[in-house]
């Protein structure tokens, strides 16, 4: 028996399911999962100090690679000033500054602890804001745990929303409307159901979080348009794609203006933190300048600011990043594409710049509804494969694979070889 399954024992004793995050549980495909022990650039080691190629990226913000000694520098520092304080500190203002000097879309921003909580929050400031109550949200896009989100996201089109979860009461999602991905005709049947009555549309402008699906051509300009006609706010949920598909996310790479915005993660070099902002008019409803309250002792923590600015600072100082991140993405997910269809494997491949998952459908993915039909069990088949071969791919059909700086073009042959290799066993 290895580390990590006496480390599963343990655990599941004594935390729900043995994991503090679900999809580590390594579920959904059938093994125990890897704890891991540290990490270093491309790489991550677990508890018996095996080292796989990082394909997780603590789920997208480590664009930069594992302990970057520049960001590592700046936390180690702030941590020796404290951990914690519950008062205003000057790094959070430098954040916010640069945050609204560096984003044109963001004149005000707040930060918090998730992107939860930032979701939660740019939600309630929606509706304050509009004096609106119902919000529509797209079929398999993700907005994290709060229960007015957590929809039944396979139900398809709804006009009233279902809990997904339990312990979340209908109360808490009634006026939560789902709409289809790419669908610009299912959002405009909501709008002309509720007339007056949406405050918001949000969405991940690359949904990554049933695989990775983009966003077809006049999509996002539609729900922009939508918005703007019907009075209502549009709020780009970039927890995973702000400042990995272009410094300015997906809305710069699009060319599209939100309203609100929220960021995760990757704004915190990977310590935990979230932040909203957006138009002067829409944040300035925010407490205390305003009716809508959000407060959070951790929001603007010290150490993860001194991370988070550190990190945007390198991105900012070095543009070409963003240049060689697609050129990754397209050799990486390129070529298992070229793979795929020279094997004639049952497989499509979608991918946005460093952004890449390999579906086990051959139909062509654009929405939650064609997600669905990939073949789960080949999946699992598959990530044993490659985590055998020491490649580390997030433990579910319905994730992303993540590229970083720290990538080499040796670390994208070896994955490559072992995608082939793969292919191979399904002759």
């Amino acid at each position: 028996m290895g580390k990590s399954e006496e480390l599963m024992e343990r655990a599941l004793k004594y935390i729900p399911g043995g994991v503090n995050s679900p999809v580590r549980a390594y579920g959904n495909v059938g093994m125990t999962p890897r704890f891991i022990q540290g990490a270093t650039g491309p790489y991550i080691f677990d508890a018996d100090g095996e080292k796989y190629i990082d394909y997780i990226c603590s789920w997208g913000p480590m664009i930069l690679g594992h302990n970057g000694q520049r960001v590592l520098k700046k936390v180690v520092r702030a941590c020796e000033d404290g951990l914690s304080f519950g008062a205003p500190t000057e790094i959070e203002v430098d954040m916010a500054e640069f945050i609204c000097e560096h984003i044109p879309h963001i004149e005000m921003v707040r930060m918090v602890n998730s992107g939860t909580e930032a979701v939660m929050s740019a939600i309630r400031a929606a509706r304050g804001y509009t004096g609106r109550n119902k919000i529509i949200k797209f079929s398999g896009c993700y907005h994290g745990h709060s229960d007015c989100l957590l929809v039944d996201a396979g139900s398809g089109l709804m006009t009233a929303g279902i809990p997904g979860s339990a312990g979340v009461p209908e109360g808490c999602t009634r006026d939560t409307l789902t709409a289809a991905y790419n669908d610009l005709p299912s959002v405009e049947r909501l709008f002309e159901a509720n007339p007056g009555e949406i405050a918001a549309v949000i969405v991940e402008p690359v949904a990554a979080n049933m695989g990775v699906v983009l966003p077809e051509n006049g999509f996002l300009e539609g729900l922009r348009q939508i918005c703007t006609n019907e009075g209502a706010l549009l709020i780009f949920d970039e927890v995973i794609t702000g400042f990995r598909l272009a410094f300015g996310g997906a809305a710069e790479k699009f060319g599209i203006a939100p309203d609100l915005v929220t960021y995760g993660k990757i704004i915190g070099g990977g310590m935990p933190v979230g932040a909203y902002g957006g138009r002067h008019e829409v944040m300035e409803m925010v407490a205390p300048l305003g009716p809508v309250y959000q407060a959070g002792t951790l929001s603007g923590n010290p150490v993860a600011m001194a991370a988070g600015l550190e990190q945007l600072h390198i991105l900012w100082e070095h543009p070409e990043y963003y240049t060689e991140l697609e050129k990754k993405g397209e050799k990486l997910y390129g070529r298992m594409e070229e793979l795929v269809k020279l094997y004639g494997a049952p497989c499509t491949v979608n991918a946005a710049g460093s952004l890449g998952c390999v579906f086990f459908t051959d139909s062509k993915v654009t929405n939650y509804t064609i997600a669905k039909t990939a073949d789960t069990v080949e999946f699992a088949r598959y990530f044993k494969y490659m985590l055998d071969r020491r490649i580390h791919l997030a433990p579910s059909q319905f994730e992303a694979m993540f590229l970083s700086e720290a990538h080499t073009d040796d670390n994208i042959e070896e994955t490559l070889e072992a995608f082939e290799g793969y292919l191979k066993t399904r002759e």
